[in-house]
């Protein structure tokens, strides 16, 4: 079985991109283009269930780890996206250390957890691999726990201290708005925020993790103590690649220079 999780806990600087238009062509550009962990967005993504299964196939073709975010912490969302094949799972706005223990119960089968038990999924390779699947997943899918407000920062060595909390991941825009300070990424308290959020996962011998949006501010972020970084999304990269050819081609539309 193929498992991100050995590589995050040994502290690697690992790089991902979100996935969120939907898109299985998408999905095996960038596995294909030498990220680590693809995140396939079922929270804010156009995809659904259907479109989630076609795009783990995809990417399984590609070196890349492949995550699912799911649209909440509730556990049948993590059921049906580990029963397709995810890698780990990415829960959304945890502020507890209570929630996080929640989502590493969903992500985990009997008497571990609370994961239903289905033999014949993706996952176990319907089936063929059932015994090898069910002795290495508890264990070995990688649980990311979404930090997104003021109470989650409070929390951050708690929730890290949970068992099976592999990642604290930092959501920008989120967390920026929970504090008062909406994209205020370079205002102090933010930054005060990211370092305790680092600090906390550091101190529990966890990861932590953030979204970033372009690639020059990956020196920044790893000298905080962040190894598990995320840059922009395929939707992102088609849009400014899009706005970039058509500020080239201003100057000649509408009868412009020849």
């Amino acid at each position: 079985m193929r498992f991100i999780q050995d590589r995050v806990m040994a502290g690697e600087v690992l790089t991902g991109c979100f996935c969120n238009m939907g898109s299985t062509v998408s999905v095996e550009i960038a596995g294909h283009a030498g990220f680590d962990f693809l995140l396939l967005d079922l929270e804010h993504g156009a995809g659904d269930l259907e479109t989630l299964y076609r795009q783990l196939q995809a990417a399984a073709g590609t070196p890349a780890a492949a995550l699912v975010r799911v649209a909440w912490n509730e556990p049948p969302r993590f059921k049906r996206a580990l029963d397709a094949g995810a890698d780990g799972i990415m829960v959304p706005y945890v502020r507890t250390p209570e929630e996080a223990a929640a989502a590493v119960a969903a992500m985990r089968y009997p008497p571990a957890g609370m994961r239903g038990v289905a033999s014949s999924v993706r996952a176990t390779r319907f089936g063929a691999q059932f015994a090898e699947y069910r002795a290495s997943s508890d264990a070995g899918l990688l649980t990311v726990l979404q930090i997104e407000t003021a109470d989650g920062v409070d929390a951050a060595s708690e929730i890290a201290s949970v068992d099976g909390a592999d990642v604290l991941f930092v959501g920008p825009n989120d967390l920026s708005f929970s504090m008062g300070i909406p994209q205020q990424f370079d205002h102090p308290d933010f930054i005060a925020a990211l370092e305790r959020v680092a600090g906390g996962a550091r101190g529990a011998g966890k990861a932590a993790g953030i979204l970033l949006q372009t690639p020059d501010q990956v020196p920044a972020a790893v000298e905080r103590g962040y190894t598990f970084i995320a840059i922009g999304s395929d939707g992102s990269y088609v849009a400014s690649g899009a706005r970039a050819a058509l500020t080239a081609l201003e100057p000649y539309r509408n009868g412009g220079a020849r």
